[in-house]
């Protein structure tokens, strides 16, 4: 592409592709949005929310970060986006469902078993939303998979800790689904409450269920490291 590639492809938008949605973003304006999905989904370019849900414009509310992570609710009014998008989402734009999507060869998770650089503070501090999740391995393939779904469900359940998102899970207001895209598939990955684990959706019979506490893998790994029927430590 000559010349100033972003630019030409701007130009691109405003002549080939918008015409055919000009009407739909007039009646966006006119009427205001009303997406019915939250979508926190991580940065990676090769996640792309729209092309794997089929969603048009209006339809889903975004939210990416490095990781899919959900910062906790504690009450520190905070500069933080991904906390004001989920409030504003939920109490303004009051959304049906809320999407947490992680996915395959994620650089986040991997980052979590590596060295981040010297220099990458705020990133240090904001990869520790997923420690929780690591496992006590070497990082596999395997591990690493485990490790992304792993941490979709902590997300989930830290979801729940935001007052307005648990009222209306609680009262049927609001669904919660966890996602892991496998890229080199196209297969989005659904988890299961009653399974513990996740489903292709390709064979699902939903599009994903949550939040579940303690998350039980098929082979009995848990994601927490308390008793589940004591609540104490290991």
């Amino acid at each position: 592409m000559p010349g100033d590639a972003l630019l030409n492809r701007l130009r691109s938008f405003n002549r080939d592709a918008f015409p055919q949605y000009r009407q739909q973003f007039k009646t966006l304006v006119e009427d205001g949005q009303h997406p019915t999905t939250l979508f926190i989904g991580c940065s990676d370019s090769r996640l792309l929310p729209y092309l794997l849900t089929g969603a048009g414009p209006g339809e889903l509310f975004l939210v990416r970060n490095v990781g899919a992570f959900v910062p906790p609710y504690d009450g520190s009014h905070g500069h933080h986006g991904t906390a004001a998008a989920i409030e504003f989402a939920v109490l303004s734009l009051q959304v049906e469902r809320i999407v947490v999507c992680g996915h395959s060869h994620c650089g986040a998770i991997k980052a979590l078993y590596e060295e981040v650089p010297a220099e990458a503070n705020n990133l240090r501090r904001w990869l520790e939303l997923g420690r929780d999740a690591a496992l006590p391995v070497v990082p596999t393939p395997d591990a690493l998979r485990r490790t992304e779904q792993r941490a979709v469900v902590l997300q989930l359940e830290r979801l729940m800790d935001y007052p307005m998102v648990r009222r209306r899970v609680v009262e049927g207001q609001i669904s919660l689904h966890g996602w892991h895209y496998v890229i080199e598939d196209g297969e989005v990955h659904v988890f299961d409450v009653e399974s513990g684990g996740f489903v292709a959706a390709s064979v699902a019979t939903h599009s994903g269920t949550g939040p579940y506490h303690p998350y039980v893998e098929h082979d009995g790994q848990v994601l927490s490291d308390e008793n589940p029927e004591t609540g104490e430590k290991f």
